[in-house]
């Protein structure tokens, strides 16, 4: 498995206080597992919970949403198991059956996760569909959809200066 701090392209934390968008980066060290990313996303003060966003590679990337105990999880490509260890224990987190060198790319988890905030499963699912898209392409359209384009692109380094 490769080392989680060398493959991380960005890793963020969004939610809303006082129903306006806050955004943060996340520390590599909590980005081995959901459990601990979503740990993490606990300590963020926001309204209705915290969503964490976290690209790998230019590969994959991972959604964790949490908001009291429940944990919800979306992982872009399953295939990604097979070399990180943070998609390894989001299959793990879904329950998914051991993959195969065969598996296809395909996403895994809560296609809902960020329904109520404006991206519904059916939305989630074209955009996965395409893939001409790199993660931070993908992950800065979700943030757009919900309302926090600008302070993710800034955030990522995606805004030109």
């Amino acid at each position: 498995m490769a080392d989680m701090a060398d493959g991380v392209d960005f890793a963020v934390a969004a939610y809303r206080e006082e129903g306006v968008w806050q955004v943060q980066s996340i520390a590599h060290p909590v980005l081995e597992s959901v459990d601990t990313l979503a740990h993490a996303l606990r300590r963020f003060p926001g309204d209705g919970g915290a969503v964490g966003m976290v690209a790998v590679d230019e590969d994959f990337f991972v959604i964790v949403r949490v908001a009291g105990a429940s944990t919800r999880v979306l992982l872009s490509d399953v295939t990604a198991a097979d070399e990180w260890e943070l998609a390894s224990s989001a299959v793990e987190f879904l329950g998914i059956p051991g993959l195969d060198d065969e598996d296809e790319q395909v996403p895994a988890g809560d296609l809902d996760l960020l329904g109520d905030l404006g991206m519904h499963a059916m939305d989630m699912g074209v955009l996965l569909d395409d893939f001409e898209l790199y993660p931070d392409e993908m992950l800065s359209d979700i943030a757009r959809k919900l309302g926090f384009g600008p302070l993710f692109d800034d955030a990522v380094g995606l805004t030109s200066a």
